[in-house]
């Protein structure tokens, strides 16, 4: 396969021509790796747009980013990308274990996809792993690494854990405006990002509590917490989720995980919505009778 600057063609006509593919792809999506999720989702996460998974510790939110790195590399027909995925790193080390593990258990929540699709050789090897300990070093990365990546057709899916985590031990309460300025210039990358080259992104976002009388956040009210870094950055992203933990336990097979329930808090197609869901060991599902 070629690029179209190979064909020493006008930019204009470059460019005309990059519209008339992202055009075909409006509409496209990436499976979540689950099929009652991706109902919930209509198909999965949006390609070309920003999406955001919020929720507080434990509750998953990197379980469904690394199952994204794998489902991106089924072939289209089912639901991926054929491509590979970038996860970045700002706070805790990859977990590589994790990851080799829902490899080898693809089989298991994917039964109905055909055998060489996640058993073949070279399944899962598709993911590149990146670190930004700094802000700094987060434009560097997906201004540099990450738009080669994408630039090269390598990966079709950015995964970002956490956005929140380098505001947070960077800024203050009192560097509002600093935050803002880097919030937004953050926002402008990765919308660069998307225009340029049509990947779908993950920000996994932390979560704060929610003081009485509060108007930072509009959405429904989970326990006592919401999307951590408030209105300047809620208003950048096309789609908010939230993962929470509901505090009781389903049982399947002779094993135990505590009831989650991913919410969509805002999107422009889809309604808002909610489907129960739990982590097993092959990864995380959505569960039967619940819409």
């Amino acid at each position: 396969m070629f690029s179209l600057r190979q064909l020493d063609l006008h930019p204009r006509i470059i460019g005309a021509l990059n519209k008339v593919l992202k055009a075909e792809e409006t509409g496209v999506t990436l499976s979540l790796g689950c099929p009652l999720l991706d109902r919930l989702m209509r198909g999965g996460l949006p390609v070309g747009a920003v999406t955001e998974l919020s929720g507080e510790s434990g509750v998953g939110k990197t379980q469904l980013a690394l199952q994204l790195c794998l489902s991106v590399q089924y072939p289209a027909r089912h639901g991926g990308l054929d491509s590979g995925a970038v996860f970045v790193c700002t706070e805790d080390a990859f977990p590589g274990k994790r990851l080799r593990q829902l490899i080898g258990e693809q089989p298991r929540l994917r039964p109905d996809l055909p055998a060489d699709v996640t058993s073949g050789p070279g399944f899962g090897d598709r993911v590149y792993v990146e670190h930004a300990p700094d802000l700094a070093s987060l434009q560097q990365c997906l201004r540099r690494r990450v738009a080669l990546l994408l630039a090269r057709g390598l990966v079709r899916f950015v995964a970002i854990d956490s956005v929140a985590s380098l505001f947070r031990s960077e800024l203050g309460p009192a560097d509002w405006q600093e935050r803002s300025k880097e919030l937004m210039a953050l926002s402008a990358t990765l919308r660069h990002l998307c225009q340029q080259y049509n990947p779908a992104v993950l920000c996994i976002n932390q979560v704060t509590d929610i003081f009485s009388g509060s108007q930072e956040y509009s959405g429904p009210s989970w326990s006592d917490v919401c999307p951590a870094l408030g209105l300047a950055w809620a208003n950048q992203v096309t789609v908010r989720l939230m993962l929470r933990r509901l505090g009781r336990t389903v049982s399947r097979g002779g094993r135990d995980s505590a009831l989650r329930r991913l919410e969509v808090v805002f999107a422009p197609h889809l309604p808002r919505a909610g489907r129960h869901a739990a982590v097993w060991k092959e990864g995380v599902r959505g569960l039967e009778g619940d819409d």
